[in-house]
């Protein structure tokens, strides 16, 4: 069996520090065009440059999407931009588009990944892909896990199956939508979506008798209205029957999400990931943790079959602990520097996310000082760092949380 690889999203610098530190085996991210999701940060030519260098000196590796459904004008400066990340020893471009996958096979030796978007559902397409040079293929949310392991069997060893088992799944077949173009004239699949599906609706009737037009709000109730918003994907319970069915990467979904989402996924799918490689039992609970970030509430999707719960009984996101602030540097001498994120205050009990052995460990806050020394009763300020005292041995880049008092 290849080695298993977890593929983490990243948005920006920051994001991409967090899904290295947190255990990440490789990251997807895009440049400042060409890729599905204008909204990001994303990152210019230098900063790929330089996420490459960084990545690479972590044993990571780094793919780039090229994503979009191109339209005649996208393709000026394809070919020199693909020629670049060419040049940076970019490890793989992931593609939708057959004039895009021609053109980095014709102009460059970047490793061709068909993305999701290019809807493969069945083995004869796998094939053809395959026989386009594509090394790896994103395969299409809606197939399940026999249908996986039908197509892994006619492509051989030779290439790579890559699936997303965590995050967001668009309502539309492999994120093919025209929902945003309609609502909005924003292009979904040239990068611009206005996830419509995430909106409250509600119904308008004309009477012709009465010119005024009449509104009747969809309110929600325990049943539900969101009738277009999924819950979010979670597969890592079924580490064991992704990997049997020749799945290689997990891909965790989510490159506008934020740092702390990236870093409580990736860290869980990390650990989880580990025990099954090592034949271990869980060490912790897998969805307590994942509901420690933004979700909304979770599902398998069609991996066993149809998930009829797949539509959500709410619009609304949902978490138990609040991202209050990350270690700057590695504790010494009983004190650790921290950065703030969100208003924590002296007698708070804080949780650590960390890849080390102080993973879930809690601090109770009895000392704050600032960074002349001065003692402080609560850390309000944007960024502001600050001195907390802890025996724990925190490092550099751990994450502090605290519960907040949000019902899921």
């Amino acid at each position: 069996m290849k080695n298993l690889e977890l593929l983490a999203p990243v948005g920006d610098r920051e994001r991409l520090e967090a899904a290295v530190y947190f255990g990440a085996d490789a990251v997807y991210f895009a440049g400042k065009k060409f890729g599905l999701r204008a909204l990001a940060s994303n990152f210019d030519e230098e900063e790929i440059k330089v996420a490459v260098e960084y990545c690479h000196g972590h044993n990571v590796k780094v793919y780039i999407t090229v994503n979009i459904l191109a339209h005649n004008s996208d393709f000026v400066g394809m070919i020199d931009y693909l020629k670049y990340l060419d040049s940076v020893h970019v490890d793989g471009v992931i593609v939708s588009d057959l004039g895009i996958a021609h053109l980095v096979k014709e102009y460059t030796n970047l490793e061709l990944h068909v993305s999701t978007q290019a809807n493969i559902t069945n083995k004869e397409s796998a094939k053809v892909w395959v026989s386009l040079g594509a090394k790896r293929l994103v395969l299409a949310r809606e197939l399940n896990i026999k249908e996986i392991r039908e197509i892994k069997d006619a492509i051989g060893d030779d290439v790579d199956i890559e699936c997303f088992c965590h995050g967001a799944m668009c309502i539309s077949y492999s994120g093919r939508c025209l929902l945003s173009n309609y609502f909005t004239g924003r292009d979904s699949n040239r990068g611009a979506c206005a996830q419509p599906c995430r909106w409250k609706y509600a119904l308008y009737s004309k009477n012709d008798q009465n010119p005024i037009d009449e509104y009747y709000p969809v309110e929600e109730d325990e049943h539900g209205t969101y009738i277009l918003n999924s819950k979010d994907m979670c597969l890592i319970e079924h580490i064991k029957e992704l990997a049997e069915a020749g799945i290689v990467s997990f891909k965790i979904e989510g490159r506008m999400k934020s740092t702390y989402y990236v870093a409580t996924v990736v860290n869980a799918y990390r650990r989880a990931i580990d025990n099954y490689l090592r034949n271990l039992e869980p060490n912790f609970d897998y969805i307590t943790e994942l509901q420690k970030t933004s979700n909304r509430s979770f599902t398998t999707g069609f991996y066993f079959g149809s998930d009829q719960k797949t539509n959500k009984d709410s619009s609304l996101l949902a978490q138990t602990h609040d991202y209050v602030g990350i270690v700057i540097e590695d504790a010494k001498n009983g004190y650790a520097l921290v950065e703030h994120r969100n208003k924590f205050v002296q007698g708070d009990e804080l949780e650590v996310l960390s890849p080390n052995e102080t993973f879930n460990k809690k601090i109770l806050l009895t000392e704050i000082k600032d960074e002349n020394g001065e003692p402080l009763t609560e850390v309000k300020k944007v960024k502001q760092r600050v001195y907390i005292k802890t025996d724990l041995d925190l490092k550099k880049n751990d994450i502090l949380r605290k519960r907040n008092n949000r019902t899921l």
